[in-house]
């Protein structure tokens, strides 16, 4: 009977060797476990970021659309929708590329290689930042966009702008309801436009919600912190590679992978960053 039993112990033990003290359930180190645990609750954070700025989306009237928002490119080029951003996104999955081919480089023990294409990875991070660096000062200093204060939006009304003061009012061009428009700011003041409905009622254009302005450094400030922390621990863990610590442990360079994962997962989010605030 005690026999049994101890050989029925042992079956039951032998069937599920993944959970015994020591081993590495589903195959993967503890590190590796962890990151995963990161990700995943990181995952929930920007998730409620994105729900929140859909749910304010879809529930005002007027909202800037992207296409008129997001046109300008560097030297003075303007009306090229999207382009700029385009380029910082196709920057950023070429940098998930060249990590792809660093944690290769490290299953295979090469040293070089693990440097090569994890210098080229910070590179890319660098251009990505800088690229967020240059879009974010156009919107502030050339539209005058801040959290509080949002100049772009979308008119509610058909109507037509009002040009000139007191009596010499002109008739400008015409607008349909959903078009974009931007107030301008000139000499340290916002020019609103005045306009005249349809139905004849003279109306001051307001400015757009001020939670665009707001919702879109938060959630992409944040985005771009989880690049430059990126990419600081990409320069760290690179330099240790050089120095040839992780090489003395023959596991695969590890560490290599899991920063991997976690440029993997910047990318990703970056995906639907993309998908939310400029093409929604």
């Amino acid at each position: 009977m005690s026999s049994d039993h101890s050989a029925h112990s042992h079956d039951t033990h032998a069937s599920a060797p993944s959970w015994e003290g020591g081993s590495e359930p589903f195959k993967a180190s503890y590190g590796k476990l962890m990151m995963w645990y990161f990700l995943l609750s990181d995952a929930f954070t920007f998730s409620a970021f994105l729900v929140a700025y859909g749910t304010l989306r879809f529930s005002m009237p007027t909202w800037p659309v992207p296409d008129f928002v997001f046109s300008t490119l560097p030297f003075g080029i303007h009306h090229q929708p999207l382009i700029f951003v385009t380029i910082m996104t196709f920057v950023l999955i070429m940098s998930s590329v060249t990590m792809v081919r660093a944690v290769q480089e490290g299953h295979r023990e090469n040293k070089k290689g693990v440097v090569y294409w994890m210098f080229l990875t910070i590179i890319g991070g660098l251009m990505f930042l800088g690229c967020q660096a240059w879009e974010w000062t156009t919107l502030i200093k050339g539209e005058s966009m801040s959290i509080t204060k949002n100049p772009f939006g979308t008119h509610t009304e058909n109507g037509v702008y009002l040009e000139g003061d007191g009596h010499d009012i002109k008739e400008g061009d015409r607008f349909e309801a959903g078009q974009s428009y931007l107030i301008h700011y000139h000499d340290g003041h916002y020019q609103p436009l005045k306009m005249k409905t349809d139905a004849g009622e003279i109306k001051v254009q307001q400015m757009g919600p001020k939670a665009f302005g707001a919702l879109f450094f938060f959630i992409t400030g944040f985005h771009g912190f989880h690049v430059f922390s990126g990419v600081v621990f990409l320069l760290i863990i690179m330099l240790n590679v050089a120095s040839g610590i992780y090489s003395k442990r023959k596991n695969g360079y590890e560490m290599v992978e899991k920063i991997g994962l976690y440029w993997h997962f910047v990318d990703l989010v970056w995906v639907f960053v993309f998908l939310v605030f400029y093409l929604l």
